[in-house]
């Protein structure tokens, strides 16, 4: 079977050779979008995150440096949460814990780990254990309705302010090497409410940017009714409010601590911030201060258990895009691997250490652990799972030094800082603000990119269309992109379909089967049936209409008797620009795992991207790849073997010019392994066995 979809890379190959038609000119993947040079990473920067329990008793602190002692080099870094609860505390408090971290952090330092503090609220997670919590006559975060979060307060309240600037010159003057602000100063998820901030200042300082006065329901109208060219300028109005209330907030925190400690690095942790703006790269700049202080970063994202494997690379996949615009002075970018609530059965150290590397493969340089547990209580239990960390420390350290800041090459699911103003329903009280992602694309072997400038050939959405430009679609049509139904009919609402070459005809909702026709693309597949089973999954298929002659099918829709429903539902088109586009019409995102499917997406990817995606697996497995270009001809691949099945013959297509690459494993063992076939500018591997779920780094070129 491996060999099979291998020969329907090769057919195609054959078929555009130049004794068919004019070979395109090759270029190479493209580089980073640096406008400074990459840092060089030396080793994974690793640290621990420990609850107050562990660390304010006298002996639980003793018995945890203990355990760090007996395996010396499992962590660099020892970050003391400064609660255990969520919202603010009372500044008494606050004060009492930083007595006894300024004692905490110096005797960490003593035997040699850098010592931090994570401040856990800063505006506050959400409501709990409010009576013993910050109560001060502050704003609450508001939604649009008016409902408001007892446990988190408004960031553009000034007496809120003033609370902000003692708490973090208290934790300053407590002498730690780093502070991190946590991941509460956002704008979405304070529960019980969802979007915030719309209290009446908040309003007032909207009043100022925008010029027009708004009540809460009617900035509500404002940003739902009419047609998006009326409503889009209101949202991308508001996402700008969102990311001056957030810069401003990490500003007076930036201020506030290098008055006390001039130069002290100030660590930010993220998730998805689409509603926010995402403007990392300018909070970035923001901590960093008029003295350039340097920045760390911890991007997150829920995957606290190993009962759904797949929502661990799903989190490698938010983890991308969160370091994808982070400017390359951010070195230290470690990954959250949280095990809450840090019960020992709910995820396996195999699967803790695995998901530390798979976020090193999309753009992290390290891991912070908030694994221990969350109680006063001896760690005996927790010591197996620290062992395994460990042991996996020099993987770790290579994926860290081999990967570097350099980022992910490949398909680019078009999102940019203003995404969220896509997104339907009522926009100020939630919706699908993340954008786009395909991740069953990227599991049959196909490798991201998060960051337009990374990108071979795009993954363009209706969500995406409505938030840009004809200009910028016009530049994304004159490349490769890859796109479905509505996504098509939106485009050419825009009036660009003469660059789509195709059009959405009829709406086929039951019954329909996709079937191959005998197009190069297709390789070995012609006649092929993919069923996705409408009755079950009630998706609509559609009739594309093929505007330009040029335009060719590479499949038709039929229904259970045979009989032809379209003659067209997939296709594809080369404009006049000399963009290529793609457009499947029935199930394009999912069901793609057979042999056939999967080996189609491959042969188009490619014709897309010219053959520039710098690596994919040739074979029939289930993978999730991402592949790296640090620099001098190199070309660096994170792994995971997807699947509870062992990858055995896991042929990887490596654009490389290199006769051998280098495998480890992740004991960190290398296995050296030859080419043994080459196919156009790409060479093959043949792997060592890959274990199920489990990672390699694969190493090309000098």
């Amino acid at each position: 079977m491996q060999r099979l979809a291998a020969l329907g890379v090769a057919l195609w190959l054959a078929a555009v050779s130049p004794a068919a038609q004019p070979a395109p000119k090759v270029e190479p993947p493209p580089r980073a979008a640096a406008t400074r040079p990459l840092p060089a990473i030396d080793k994974a920067f690793v640290s621990f995150r420990i609850g107050v329990p562990q660390w304010l008793p006298e002996k639980r602190f003793r018995e945890l440096l203990a355990l760090f002692e007996k395996h010396k080099g499992v962590t660099d870094e020892i970050t003391f949460f400064t609660s255990a609860t969520h919202p603010p505390l009372p500044l008494d408090e606050v004060r009492r814990r930083c007595e006894v971290l300024a004692l905490r952090v110096a005797e960490a330092r003593a035997l040699g780990y850098r010592a931090g503090i994570n401040v856990l609220a800063t505006m506050g997670h959400h409501n709990e254990n409010l009576p013993n919590s910050l109560s001060a006559d502050f704003t609450r975060v508001t939604d649009i309705a008016g409902g408001v979060s007892q446990g988190s307060f408004c960031p553009n309240d000034p007496g809120f302010q003033e609370y902000v600037r003692e708490l973090y010159r208290l934790a300053a003057k407590a002498n730690p090497d780093y502070l991190w602000v946590d991941d509460d100063v956002r704008l979405a998820g304070h529960m019980p409410v969802g979007l915030t901030c719309f209290c009446d200042r908040c309003l007032a300082i909207f009043e100022r940017e925008s010029g027009v006065k708004y009540t809460r329901a009617g900035l509500r109208a404002a940003g739902i009714e009419g047609p998006p060219e009326k409503h889009m300028p209101v949202r991308k109005a508001w996402l700008a409010h969102n990311r001056a209330t957030i810069g401003r907030l990490l500003g007076l925190v930036e201020r506030t601590v290098h008055e006390v400690k001039p130069g002290l690095p100030l660590g930010f942790m993220t998730g998805d911030r689409f509603f926010e703006g995402y403007d990392f790269d300018g909070w970035a700049e923001t901590l960093a201060g008029p003295q350039r202080a340097p920045v760390y970063w911890r991007p997150g994202g829920g995957f606290y258990e190993d009962s759904w494997t797949a929502g661990l690379v799903g989190k490698s996949h938010e983890i991308g895009r969160q370091v994808a615009f982070l400017p390359p002075s951010v070195r230290s970018i470690q990954s959250e691997i949280e095990n809450f609530p840090y019960q020992r059965l709910k995820k396996a150290g195999h699967i803790t250490v695995l998901e530390a590397a798979s976020h090193l493969g999309a753009g992290c340089t390290g891991a912070a652990f908030n694994v221990l547990s969350g109680n006063d209580e001896p760690l005996d239990e927790f010591e197996p799972l620290v062992a395994r960390i460990r042991q996996a420390r020099p993987l770790l350290d290579l994926l860290a030094r081999h990967l570097g800041r350099a980022p992910p090459v490949g398909l680019f699911a078009v999102w940019n800082k203003d995404i969220a103003a896509g997104a339907g329903g009522d926009w100020f009280a939630g919706g699908n603000y993340a954008g786009f992602f395909p991740p069953q694309v990227f599991e049959i072997g196909l490798p991201p990119a998060y960051h337009p400038d990374s990108a071979v050939a795009a993954i363009l959405s209706p969500q995406a269309v409505a938030v840009l430009s004809n200009d910028q679609l016009t530049r994304i049509l004159s490349s490769g992109v890859y796109l479905d139904a509505e996504t098509l009919d939106a485009l050419n609402r825009r009036g660009l379909q003469e660059l789509t070459g195709l059009a959405v005809e009829t709406p086929l909702p039951v019954d329909c089967i996709e079937e191959f026709t005998a197009h190069p693309l297709n390789g070995p597949f012609a006649g092929r049936q993919r069923d996705c089973r409408q009755s079950f999954n009630h998706l609509a298929g559609y009739a594309l209409k093929r505007l330009d002659p040029k335009a060719q099918t590479l499949a038709r829709l039929v229904d259970y008797g045979g009989k032809e429903k379209a003659a067209t539902s997939m296709a594809v088109f080369e404009n006049r620009l000399g963009g290529r586009v793609c457009v499947c019409a029935y199930f394009p995102w999912t069901f793609l795992h057979s042999l056939s499917k999967s080996s189609q997406m491959k042969s188009v990817m490619r014709w897309l991207s010219r053959d520039r995606l710098p690596a994919y697996a040739v074979s029939y497995h289930k993978v999730n790849l991402w592949a790296r270009q640090p620099g001098d001809g190199r070309i660096a691949i994170a792994l995971v073997n997807a699947s509870f099945d062992p990858a055995e013959d896991l042929v990887l297509a490596v654009r490389t010019g290199a006769q051998r690459i280098r495998v480890l494993d992740m004991d960190a063992a290398e296995r050296v392994v030859e080419s043994d076939g080459q196919d156009g500018p790409y060479r093959h591997f043949r792997l060592p066995r890959v274990d199920a779920w489990s990672v390699r780094l694969v190493v090309a070129g000098p």
